[in-house]
């Protein structure tokens, strides 16, 4: 069980993530005392998608195929509509995702962010919520949905929107200081 202030988290990411669901939560991890890191496909910064405009550019600190599992504690996958959809067509961002499942570690996915839960094929049998455009989506692969602002199944961490920030962020350090869920696979 870390303390979440010796705790290693990955933020995966590309062009057109929601600002918000991004930011927030790295933000709020580091000021918990969290090493947090930010992958895209590429390794060079992205921008992000604020109020129906482009935002900022972030920073990153790795492309997305050179991250190990073994180095954090847990994921984070933020939305936005275009983000997680360009995602969901990288097989590196895709495999990551699923060995983060597979290792028992906490996964954490906002918004559409839970489309990348669904491209791993690990939401079978698990509750969880999203942004609800894609609530279809995720009980067609198996989940059980639920409108509620965060779900938790077995250290899988799911929320719906920007509103649900604090208790997203509230959710990652509880279980992130629970330690690896052992899970049956989806």
């Amino acid at each position: 069980m870390p303390a979440i202030n010796d705790s290693k988290i990955l933020i995966i990411a590309t062009d057109g993530f929601e600002q918000s669901e991004l930011v927030v939560p790295r933000d709020k991890l580091r000021e918990h005392g969290a090493t947090v890191h930010l992958a895209s496909p590429s390794g060079d910064g992205i921008k992000g998608w604020d109020n129906a405009n482009w935002g900022h550019v972030v920073e990153v600190d790795a492309k997305i195929e050179d991250v190990r599992v073994d180095d954090y504690d847990a994921i984070v996958l933020p939305g936005g509509q275009i983000n997680p959809d360009l995602l969901r067509t990288d097989k590196a961002a895709v495999k990551l995702v699923k060995d983060f499942v597979q290792s028992d570690k906490i996964v954490a996915a906002i918004c559409h962010g839970p489309w990348m839960l669904v491209e791993a094929d690990v939401v079978r049998g698990r509750d969880m919520t999203s942004y609800h455009s894609i609530s279809t989506d995720l009980r067609n692969a198996g989940a059980n949905w639920i409108d509620k602002d965060v779900v938790v199944s077995n250290g899988i961490i799911t929320s719906r929107k920007p509103d649900d920030l604090d208790a997203f962020v509230a959710k990652i350090v509880e279980e992130v200081e629970e330690g690896e869920h052992q899970r049956p696979a989806a």
